[in-house]
């Protein structure tokens, strides 16, 4: 089955105070590296959403081979972001990435893609976290979404069969705040 790759990086930064798409990160931005990730996983389509700080991230992140969407409504929470992507996805499925955790693998990726049900997560050793993988029926859920955490709520919804898929290792981290980017940054 066609897969898309759902990056979402729309995101103000507000708790960062700085655009975290651009912090720099193994000798470019963090995006770039999660970027390069997605590209890794082979995905059919790959999309990406920018809002805050869209056109910085545009001059300075290599966003060859993505496809950009720009959510305007990016202030309202990361469900517009994956609404936007689920709009825009054109395959039976769509994996959800986050633009600022460049530490989920290409393998992670693909032990979701090999479950048969119609929404799998990853279980880390310290619990559930991203990437997240959504097939066809599970789409028009995704284009009701609305606010921050909206696709955790569909998660634990019962709405549809879950699989989750264990990976080792913690739950990669993802950079909201200065102390996440220095963790980032000490185990990179």
């Amino acid at each position: 089955m066609s897969t898309t790759g759902l990056v979402l990086a729309a995101g103000g930064s507000l708790r960062l105070g700085e655009a975290k798409q651009l912090l720099p990160y193994r000798g470019r931005t963090l995006l770039d590296a999660t970027l390069d990730l997605a590209r890794a996983c082979g995905f059919d389509e790959l999309l990406v959403t920018l809002g805050g700080s869209a056109a910085e991230v545009r001059e300075r992140v290599d966003l060859t081979g993505c496809t950009v969407i720009d959510n305007a409504a990016f202030s309202s929470g990361c469900g517009s972001s994956i609404r936007s992507g689920a709009a825009a996805a054109t395959t039976g499925a769509l994996v959800l990435l986050l633009g600022d955790q460049p530490g989920v693998r290409p393998s992670s990726v693909a032990a979701l893609l090999a479950a048969p049900a119609p929404l799998a997560v990853c279980r880390y050793d310290d619990g559930l976290g991203h990437p997240f993988l959504f097939r066809r029926p599970v789409f028009a859920d995704l284009l009701a979404l609305h606010g921050d955490k909206a696709v955790w709520k569909l998660l634990h919804s019962g709405r549809h069969p879950v699989a989750e898929i264990r990976v080792d290792g913690p739950i990669p981290i993802d950079v909201d705040t200065a102390d996440d980017y220095r963790r980032l940054l000490e185990h990179q």
